[in-house]
């Protein structure tokens, strides 16, 4: 029996952004994942562990450590691994850098979306937020728009302008607004828990993506914003009652869970019905979604190594 360890670089270099979201898609039409998160606490560190089971997919358990005292160290903060079983006998396959898989699952979890949801013809893309993940969804984007013009927002102008000296071509903004005005895709990756976009600032035939948000008192966009679109989410079993975005806004009155229109389990309805629909998708991640490009990265490590 070969245990294959993946470490970031080299997984990283085997990878495709559209691959992935195709392996994504196919893992869907798979029987509903199982999924179940467990926490464990000392003071201010944490142990998550999130574990998925799909019928015909196998099982994954992701492990994070969140210690925020590392940062005083210079050591990560957040550290982890991915272990990946075998479907059929339940046999340990794969241990996958915890990163790997996040960058790629949650940058591709929202390019998923895009390529559904999004009109072909996108040309200026927004990203709002300077951060590690902003980087791959710049990545990620460019791969399913070619050609595509990204502008970067932060509310420290000075990371926006990091951020662009990396990436070639990528301009810097400091008007919000009329950023969101002018681009075709808005993707938001961010730590805010009051809205930072907001509805009145779109204009019909616009793509909202939004990541940040995770936990319950977390948003990015206001309740004009979910009541204009048509509003999509990765699963609805893990955003709906977990995520401020939504969870609010449904409490409060302002939006209902029967405003949205689909997850990723009903493939039929998750589709622009026309050009001038916005269309607002929630990455809420989970589990499943880690399962499914783990193991999209060890197919993909066995076929080159």
């Amino acid at each position: 029996m070969t245990i294959h360890f993946i470490p970031f670089a080299e997984g990283e270099a085997m990878l495709d952004w559209i691959g992935l979201t195709d392996a994504l898609a196919a893992g869907h039409l798979l029987p509903k994942a199982e999924i179940a998160d467990t926490f464990l606490y000392r003071g201010a560190d944490t142990l998550l562990n999130r574990a998925a089971w799909i019928d015909g997919l196998g099982l994954a358990v992701k492990s994070a450590t969140i210690f925020p005292d590392n940062a005083a160290k210079n050591t990560s903060t957040i550290n982890g691994g991915v272990t990946l079983y075998s479907d059929d006998t339940g046999v340990l396959e794969a241990i996958i850098d915890f990163h790997l898989v996040t960058k790629w699952k949650t940058a591709g979890d929202s390019l998923l979306a895009a390529r559904r949801l999004a009109r072909t013809d996108s040309s200026k893309i927004l990203i709002v937020g300077a951060g590690t993940q902003a980087r791959a969804l710049h990545a990620a984007y460019s791969a399913a728009f070619p050609g595509a013009e990204f502008t970067v927002w932060n509310r420290s102008a000075d990371r926006a302008g990091e951020m662009a000296q990396e990436i070639p071509g990528l301009r810097t903004t400091e008007d919000l607004r009329g950023a969101v005005a002018r681009a075709d895709i808005v993707t938001v990756a961010t730590m805010a828990t009051d809205p930072v976009i907001f509805g009145d600032w779109l204009r019909p035939g616009q793509h909202i993506d939004l990541i940040g948000a995770y936990r319950p008192d977390m948003r990015e966009v206001d309740d004009t914003a979910l009541t204009r679109a048509r509003v999509f989410v990765d699963s609805l079993d893990t955003t709906v009652a977990h995520i401020g975005e939504l969870k609010i806004p449904i409490a409060s009155g302002a939006f209902s869970a029967d405003d949205i229109v689909s997850d990723y389990y009903t493939p039929d309805r998750f589709t622009r019905t026309s050009d001038d629909d916005i269309t607002l998708f929630k990455n809420g991640g989970g589990a499943h979604l880690d399962l499914m490009t783990s193991r999209y990265i060890l197919q993909q490590w066995q076929s080159r190594s």
